[in-house]
């Protein structure tokens, strides 16, 4: 491996209309998030595929990985590869569950006192900022990590960067479609056993998260790879608007056979159109913006669903009501996102990639 040096650490230019796609994404599975608590039944949810946002996630990060290492990481090596993914991504899980865990404990609309011993809490908090699955909490229905749920598809995430940094980094494209290609075959299965593809928050789900993102992180790698990025004049509103069409389609007996179309083309297609779209000027700041907040976002906001969903079982507001609850909340969330990005994330990043620079010129 060749000495280390800041210019092999520098990130790449971004993809901006990528990024305000990821913003889109993180907004609609919040919107779900909010949904999903006063309609039980997802066949009257107006979003109630919002958590495919998940797996367009995934594409999005096989094509971005792809983009950002491939012809880098071999001189990076291993650990700075992860070094450079545990920077980017851990500060927002260990945020994540410290929200988790004072939203736990200080939930104004859970009337119910806590039935843990201190040595539990701290058991699951502790999985959840190392990162491992502890699906022991009834009471918040087995997810992978109680204080902070959304935590499962970065477990997956982190799951996918070792494995890209040990094998996929290095495997030839012919030998990367059939992994794609048996991938897609897990995701027609899990969606065919199920009934659809919502597997992978939970323990009784667990694998189904594995095969989500087997194929979608390395669908997005191969659309990096051979390059399969169409030129488009569609724009960062035309695409997000095809964006939520996925998202808003409806939920029905017929989800084995939509969501796997979904999953297995439409959302690498639109990762294509969206590398290949021409931005607006006028609309570039949104687009940073968007991409900017949509981590922070995500890794942040279900502290207020169990708060949300606790004031729902005792009040249980009509839709008027829960139009002016979800809709302030959506805002505040983001507004929340922005500053917890400004004032925790960016600048803990920042110091560590300094000192990390640093020492890699000692």
């Amino acid at each position: 491996m060749e000495k280390l040096s800041p210019a092999i650490l520098k990130t790449k230019q971004h993809f901006e209309i990528l990024d305000g796609l990821r913003g889109i994404a993180a907004i609609a599975v919040v919107t779900f998030h909010f949904m999903e608590i006063a309609y039980s039944d997802y066949s009257k949810d107006f979003i109630g595929h919002g958590f495919l946002a998940v797996d367009f996630f995934f594409c999005l990060s096989g094509f971005v990985i792809g983009y950002a290492y491939d012809d880098r990481v071999g001189k990076m090596g291993i650990k700075e590869f992860f070094k450079s993914r545990l920077i980017r991504l851990h500060p927002l899980v260990v945020f994540g569950s410290v929200l988790g865990l004072l939203g736990f404990i200080f939930d104004p609309f859970n009337a119910q006192p806590i039935a843990r011993s201190a040595g539990s809490i701290l058991l699951l908090f502790l999985s959840s900022i190392l990162m491992i699955p502890n699906p022991t909490m009834n009471e918040r229905y087995f997810n992978l990590f109680g204080f902070n749920a959304p935590a499962w598809s970065l477990f997956w995430e982190y799951v996918a960067n070792i494995v890209y940094a040990l094998v996929l980094c290095r495997l030839q494209r012919r030998y990367l479609i059939v992994l794609t290609a048996i991938s897609a075959v897990g995701i027609c299965y899990v969606a065919a056993h199920s009934g659809n593809l919502m597997g992978g928050w939970s323990g009784g789900t667990f694998w189904d998260g594995g095969v989500r993102i087997a194929y979608s992180f390395t669908a997005g790698l191969l659309v990096y790879r051979y390059n399969l990025i169409v030129k488009n004049k569609l724009g960062f509103i035309g695409l997000s608007i095809l964006l939520m069409l996925a998202f808003l389609s409806p939920f029905s007996t017929w989800n084995w056979l939509t969501e796997p179309f979904i999953v297995i083309i439409y959302f690498p297609l639109m990762v294509s159109l969206g590398a290949g779209a021409v931005l607006n000027n006028s609309l570039r700041k949104i687009c940073v913006f968007s991409g900017s907040i949509s981590y922070p976002l995500y890794m942040t906001h279900y502290a207020v669903m169990w708060m949300f969903g606790n004031y729902y079982a005792a009040n249980k507001p009509d839709a008027v009501h829960l139009a002016y609850i979800i809709i302030p909340g959506l805002v505040v969330l983001v507004t929340f996102a922005y500053l917890v990005m400004i004032g925790y994330d960016i600048p803990l990043r920042r110091y560590l990639t300094e000192r990390r620079k640093k020492q890699a010129v000692k």
